[in-house]
C-alpha cells in the first residue's frame, strides 16, 4: 500500500469521533498544537516532536506488554518453580555442554540480559559459567520485544509466527553455540555436577509479584527517559543537520550527517539484505540500548507518529525500504548480535578479563552476522533472486557450521582436557 493509497482509504473510511463519545487526541497532536500556538522555533519544534516524542514515545508504547512479561517471570521466580526447572533441564543441557544451572540465567534473560548475566555467578565451573555468559544474551530480552513487534507488524502484517520463530532461533543459537564451543580446547571438559537446594512450592504474595514487576518495568522506563532519550536526540540532530552549499545548518535527511555516517557503514550489511543507511544506523544505535532500534526508526521513518498503535507512516516507509526477507534478516541480526552497553558492562564485570570480554562480544557479532547472511542469501536463492557469490558464501558457512557441530574431539584436545581437569 502506498502513501497515497493509505490517505485515500483513510479519507473514505475514517469514522466521526463524535459517534464514539469524547475524542482525546494523542500526545504528539497535543504537543504539536501547543508548539504552534506559541510560535516555537522550527529547530526546537523538530527536537521536541521528532527527537523526544517520536523516539521515546515509540519505545514507551510497548511498556504494557513488558509489564505483563515481568509479572509472569516474577511468578515463576517466587513460587519455587525455577530450581525444579533447572534440575529437569540439567540432563538436556549436558548434551550440549552446559549445566542445568545455565537455564536460570537464560530464563531471567527473557526480562533483561544484565541480571541474567549476573545470575551466572551461581555456576561453580568456570568454563560453564563463561559459556553461559556468552550465550545468555541470545535469548530475546524485553528490550528486543519492540523490534520483534515492529518487524512483525510493518512487514508481515502481524503474522503469528514471527515472534515464536525469534525465540526458537535464540534457543537454537544457544544449543548450537554450546556444542561448537564445547569442542574447542578452551571449553572442553564435562559440566560440573548439579547441586541445588529445592525450595518448597508456595504461592507468592501479590505484593512481591507487583513489586518485582514494577521494579523491572520502572528500570526500563528510566532507561527510556535517560539513555534512549539522549540517543534519539542525538539521532535527530544528526539526521536534521549537515553541510549544504558550504555552510552548516538544517538540511534534508538524505544530506544529513547521519546519512553520511550510515552510507559509510551500510556496505557491511549489504550481504544481509539491509544495505541502506537507515538500517545501518539503527543496528549501530541498538548497541546503546536495543530499544533504540525502534526509536531510531521512529525518528527516521515516522516523525512523531506512534509506532505501537498509529504507526502507519513508519510502516509504509519501512515497506518501501525493506523486503520481508531483508526485514527478517535484520530482526535476527539484532536479536543475536552483541547486547546493549549495559549488558556488555555486565559481561566485562563477570568475565573479569578484557580478552574474554572481547572474545564473547566478537563471537556474538560474528555468529549473528553469519546466521543473518545464511538466512538472507539462501532465502534469495530459494525465491529465484539469489546471486552466485552470496549463495556460495552462505553454503560454505552452512558446511563449516556442520563440520564444527559434528566433528570429533581430537586427541590433542582430549589431552588438553585431561590436563585441565587434573589441574582443577
Amino acid at each position: 500500500m502506498t502513501y497515497a493509497d493509505y490517505e485515500q482509504a483513510s479519507a473514505i473510511n475514517e469514522p466521526d469521533p463524535a459517534d464514539y463519545g469524547v475524542w482525546v487526541p494523542g500526545i504528539p497532536v497535543l504537543v504539536s498544537g501547543w508548539l504552534e500556538s506559541i510560535n516555537c522555533a522550527e529547530w526546537l519544534s523538530g527536537l521536541i516532536l521528532n527527537g523526544i516524542v517520536g523516539g521515546v514515545g515509540a519505545v514507551l508504547g510497548f511498556v504494557p506488554q513488558m509489564f505483563v512479561l515481568f509479572l509472569f517471570l516474577a511468578f515463576l521466580e517466587s513460587c519455587g518453580y525455577m530450581a525444579r526447572v533447572a534440575f529437569v533441564m540439567d540432563r538436556i543441557f549436558r548434551r550440549f555442554g552446559l549445566s542445568g544451572k545455565s537455564f536460570i540465567p537464560m530464563l531471567i534473560g527473557l526480562g533483561c540480559s544484565v541480571p541474567a548475566i549476573m545470575a551466572s555467578r551461581t555456576i561453580e565451573n568456570e568454563r560453564d559459567r563463561r559459556m553461559t555468559i556468552m550465550t545468555t544474551s541470545f535469548i530475546p530480552c524485553g528490550a528486543k520485544l519492540p523490534i520483534i513487534a515492529l518487524i512483525a507488524g510493518a512487514l508481515f502484517g502481524g503474522a503469528w509466527w514471527v515472534a515464536p520463530s525469534a525465540y526458537f532461533i535464540g534457543i537454537l543459537a544457544i544449543v548450537l553455540s554450546g556444542i561448537i564451543l564445547k569442542k574447542t580446547s578452551v571449553f572442553s571438559g564435562k559440566p560440573a555436577p548439579f547441586v541445588m537446594e529445592m525450595p518448597a512450592y508456595h504461592w507468592p504474595t501479590i505484593s512481591n509479584l507487583f513489586y518485582s514487576m514494577w521494579e523491572r518495568g520502572w528500570s526500563f522506563i528510566k532507561k527510556a527517559g535517560t539513555v534512549i532519550m539522549l540517543a534519539t536526540i542525538l539521532i535527530w540532530f544528526l539526521s536534521t543537520f549537515g553541510f549544504a552549499d558550504g555552510s552548516f545548518g538544517m538540511v534534508d535527511m538524505e544530506s544529513s550527517l547521519l546519512a553520511a555516517l550510515g552510507n559509510s557503514l551500510a556496505w557491511i550489511f549489504t550481504p544481509l539484505g539491509f544495505g541502506n543507511w537507515q538500517a545501518a544506523v539503527a543496528a549501530i544505535t541498538g548497541l546503546i540500548a536495543k530499544e533504540n532500534v525502534v526509536g531510531t526508526f521512529g525518528v527516521l521513518y515516522g516523525g512523531f507518529e506512534e509506532v505501537a498503535e498509529n504507526g502507519w507512516q513508519i510502516w509504509v516507509n519501512m515497506q518501501a525500504t525493506f523486503t520481508p526477507l531483508a526485514a527478517y534478516s535484520f530482526l535476527i541480526f539484532n536479536l543475536l548480535c552483541a547486547p546493549c552497553f549495559a549488558a556488555m558492562g555486565a559481561i566485562k564485570r563477570e568475565m573479569n578479563n578484557a580478552k574474554w570480554t572481547l572474545f564473547a562480544i566478537g563471537y556474538q557479532c560474528l555468529f549473528a552476522y553469519s546466521v543473518s547472511l545464511v538466512i538472507y542469501q539462501l532465502g534469495m536463492l530459494f525465491t529465484g533472486d539469489g546471486n552466485i557469490i552470496g549463495s556460495a558464501v552462505a553454503i560454505a558457512l552452512v558446511i563449516f557450521g556442520c563440520y564444527m557441530l559434528f566433528r570429533k574431539e581430537t586427541p590433542t584436545k582430549k589431552l588438553f582436557r585431561k590436563a585441565a581437569q587434573a589441574k582443577a
